[in-house]
């Protein structure tokens, strides 16, 4: 061997299994990822990393299985502060009489900045590298991710009545505009527009939101079809169903993320499919505040992406994304009929690779390739409750969680070391958690 032939990179990660994602069900053993800047500079054998490679820094991981940093599509970061605040309620009840009220009350740039951080340092824990965040104070999220250097899209809000970050479609429109300038070329966070939800949004303020869209080229994100009563409503209220009306105004196209997705006809399908919109599947919110099931598997035959968000955690009650992968898989064998319907390797796509297709970044983010970003997890697999490990990909989506994520990079960059965050202060932010539980728990005042 000679000089000429050492290549050098900045870190080398030795791993017992290796899960690329790309090609799809691939798992490789024995291996050594090659860090170079923010890149993936080589994927190789152990054997082949020592006959031609020299790093500055090498990690062992004889115990786990590196795999793409996960990819959360939806969200509301922020309300991590009203986790727990009313459980087990009719969606209106709790929303009527606990979360707008509660809202109404707290939410702030200051709330937003330390209920953004808790949701990152719980999401950053459990294996997302990159989220998707729809809330007030958009401009506050971008930044704390942006400080933490963590990935996200931002989605700024859009909806008729006034909230705390605005009067209205014309105020919410011009500060979305200016954010959409102001974070044009960063590598860590895209500004995205954000329509709530048919109910909630007027066709003009929808078109106007489209315009937007094709201007600048920013994705759009809304909740749609989140539960029979909203299609019912509509149906009612128009003789149109949601889907059917976002069609006619634009709104389904190959940058728009429409999210939940619950009630769904064979030509809701159809138009999903037709139009290249994305679904984002948040199973366990879903779940918890009755909305319905979303069809994966018909909408994956169908050629359909989709990917997987854990919504807020006020309606979840975790940002785990591990997590939400088991529920995703097994509800979609129930609704499906189905089992083999959404395996191990198709959940673990839903929440990388198919991630980056929604965010239009599939070139650099969601799977792990020479040239690639280096956003990558380590978990590990050496606990009894874990032992034997058949198929690591099976483990990670059935039988693991979240806090086994051991080490995670995003651009190179260490953000998870041994289990313990390297750029959150996680002692100074839960004092600031523990004050905003106090005022909000002697504020939330059921009604009689």
């Amino acid at each position: 061997m000679t000089a000429d032939t050492i290549i050098a990179a900045d870190i080398r990660i030795n791993a017992r299994w290796l899960i690329p994602v790309e090609p799809f069900g691939e798992v490789l053993e024995d291996q050594a990822v090659l860090l170079l800047g923010d890149r993936i500079e080589a994927i190789v054998s152990q054997r082949e990393a020592d006959q031609s490679y020299r790093a500055r820094e090498v990690i062992n991981l004889p115990n786990h299985v590196v795999l793409p940093g996960l990819i959360n599509m939806h969200g509301h970061a922020a309300m991590s502060l009203f986790r727990g605040l009313a459980d087990d309620l009719p969606l209106m009840t709790w929303l009527n009489d606990h979360i707008w009220p509660a809202e109404g009350r707290f939410v702030s740039e200051r709330f937003i900045a330390d209920g953004t951080q808790l949701a990152m340092a719980e999401m950053l824990r459990t294996g997302t590298t990159c989220f998707s965040d729809m809330y007030f104070f958009p401009e506050i999220a971008a930044q704390m991710a942006r400080d933490a250097g963590m990935r996200a899209q931002v989605c700024f809000p859009l909806m008729e009545m006034p909230t705390a970050w605005g009067s209205g479609p014309d105020e919410y429109l011009a500060k979305g505009e200016a954010l959409l300038r102001e974070w044009r070329d960063d590598p860590w966070v895209r500004i995205a527009i954000g329509p709530h939800a048919p109910y909630t949004v007027a066709d003009n303020t929808l078109e106007r939101a489209v315009t937007l869209q094709q201007s600048s080229g920013a994705a759009l994100q809304i909740h749609l079809h989140e539960t029979a009563f909203e299609v019912e409503e509509a149906l009612r209220q128009t003789g149109q169903r949601p889907i059917a009306r976002m069609q006619a105004l634009g709104v389904l196209n190959a940058h728009s993320q429409c999210v939940h997705m619950t009630t769904l006809d064979d030509n809701d399908m159809a138009m999903v499919a037709s139009s290249g919109t994305h679904i984002i599947h948040c199973p366990e919110s879903n779940l918890k505040l009755a909305s319905g099931f979303c069809p994966v598997h018909a909408l994956q035959k169908a050629g359909t992406n989709v990917a997987i968000g854990t919504d807020g955690a006020a309606s979840n009650n975790d940002l785990d994304l591990f997590g939400e992968l088991s529920t995703a898989a097994m509800l979609a064998k129930a609704v499906s009929g189905d089992a083999a319907a959404l395996g191990a390797h198709e959940a673990l796509a839903m929440a990388t690779i198919n991630g980056a297709r929604a965010l239009g970044r599939s070139h650099e983010l969601g799977s792990l390739k020479p040239g690639k970003q280096a956003d990558l997890i380590a978990v590990d697999l050496s606990d009894p409750f874990l032992q034997p490990v058949y198929d690591p990909a099976s483990h990670l989506v059935y039988s693991n969680h979240g806090r086994q994520v051991s080490h995670s990079w995003i651009a190179g960059v260490p953000q998870v070391q041994d289990g313990r965050l390297t750029r959150i202060d996680v002692p100074d932010l839960m004092l600031r958690v523990s004050d905003w539980h106090q005022r909000i728990a002697g504020a939330d005042r059921p009604a009689s």
